[in-house]
């Protein structure tokens, strides 16, 4: 299934509702975020249909609980989850830096069970000119689309020792997202 948090080109809606991606539609889903799908088992009524040329996608997780991204070694640092932003948002080099560098990785994002509720594309954007973490703090750029696991897990990249890493010693919520 390919699920997204959108809204109508028409309304103004900085989260935008979440949807199931069906061809050239979208259909809402009776869920606040696709946080709270998550949390629900991945389980929601459907409402109304909106043609995919009528719609703004927006950040699938707009304030994920914790966001940890993984070097090759499978070693992890936690990222800011307030620098979230859609795929399509404009990234401004932060104050300091005269450019910005993306970092393409892929992203999990936590389901109810501690498990993978479906992947999407993440950016990590990194100002060169600034030192230590304040190079990485400013932005990421997440979605516009999940993947639930039942359709695409992406290939060479061990998940589920990735989220067991994670989980050790805490708890993962849903909406946590873990990047590559």
């Amino acid at each position: 299934m390919k699920l997204c948090m959108f809204s109508p080109t028409d309304l103004a809606l900085e989260r935008g509702w979440p949807g199931r991606i069906d061809g050239d539609r979208v259909i809402q889903l009776a869920a606040q975020t696709l946080q709270s799908f998550f949390s629900g088992g991945g389980l929601a009524r459907e409402h109304a249909e909106y043609l995919l040329d009528g719609i703004v996608f927006r950040a699938p997780v707009l304030h994920p609980p914790s966001i940890r991204l993984f070097d090759e070694d499978g070693e992890f640092v936690f990222a800011n989850p307030a620098a979230i932003l859609a795929a399509d948002d404009v990234v401004h080099a932060p104050m300091g830096a005269a450019d910005v560098v993306p970092v393409r990785r892929v992203a999990a994002i936590i389901d109810a069970d501690g498990g993978i509720g479906g992947f999407t594309p993440l950016i990590e954007w990194v100002a060169p000119e600034l030192e230590g973490a304040k190079a990485r703090d400013f932005a990421l750029s997440l979605g516009p689309i999940v993947t639930t696991p039942d359709e695409e897990v992406p290939l060479g990249i061990d998940w589920e020792r990735l989220v067991a890493h994670a989980a050790a010693n805490t708890r993962l919520y849903p909406g946590d997202i873990l990047a590559v």
